[in-house]
């Protein structure tokens, strides 16, 4: 018999996104000089936040290479960020053994072709509503929320809720989202 993957909620001690797709809902801006302009949703850094106050570990994994994501993310008190990763499992891989991580205790979030290694090879392998086919039918879980639209909140919440960290009275965030 398949296990829920609710049951594997109690096992996750380490969060890794993907962030376009993920993160934001996968569109860029241009700017007349060619930057390249991405939105993230504070909810997902409110979730992202907790966690870290919480004691999880988050990890960001993107082939992307903007410097302004960069410095969002580590503004939210993620340390490992990853960019221009396109050999996701090599950084995976570096990542978990750095910390010490099994890979029942990661829950991965990704959205497109280069995340589907990664989402099998993780304990719970998770994805927005508007991935793609593949990895959908390569994750544990499909969130009811699209990319850029706090599915890596939705992901959060539960495991925190199963484990009894979200909302926690006295915790608060140490810093803005």
């Amino acid at each position: 018999m398949a296990t829920s993957y609710k049951e594997l909620l109690h096992d996750i001690t380490t969060f890794i996104f993907d962030v376009d797709g993920v993160l934001t809902d996968g569109k860029f801006l241009i700017s007349e000089n060619g930057e390249l302009l991405r939105s993230m949703n504070a909810k997902d850094g409110y979730a992202i936040k907790t966690a870290l106050d919480q004691g999880y570990n988050v990890c960001i994994i993107t082939g992307g290479r903007n410097n302004g994501v960069k410095a969002r993310l580590e503004e939210l008190g993620i340390k490992d960020v990853f960019l221009n990763a396109h050999d996701k499992m090599k950084y995976l891989h570096q990542y978990a053994a750095a910390h010490d991580i099994k890979p029942e205790q990661i829950l991965y979030m990704g959205d497109d072709m280069p995340d589907v290694e990664a989402i099998e090879f993780v304990g719970l392998g998770t994805c927005p509503q508007d991935a793609i086919p593949e990895v959908k039918a390569a994750s544990n879980y499909i969130s009811h929320k699209n990319g850029g639209d706090c599915c890596a909140r939705d992901v959060i919440e539960q495991v925190l809720k199963v484990q009894k960290k979200w909302n926690v009275p006295g915790v608060k965030n140490s810093s803005s989202y």
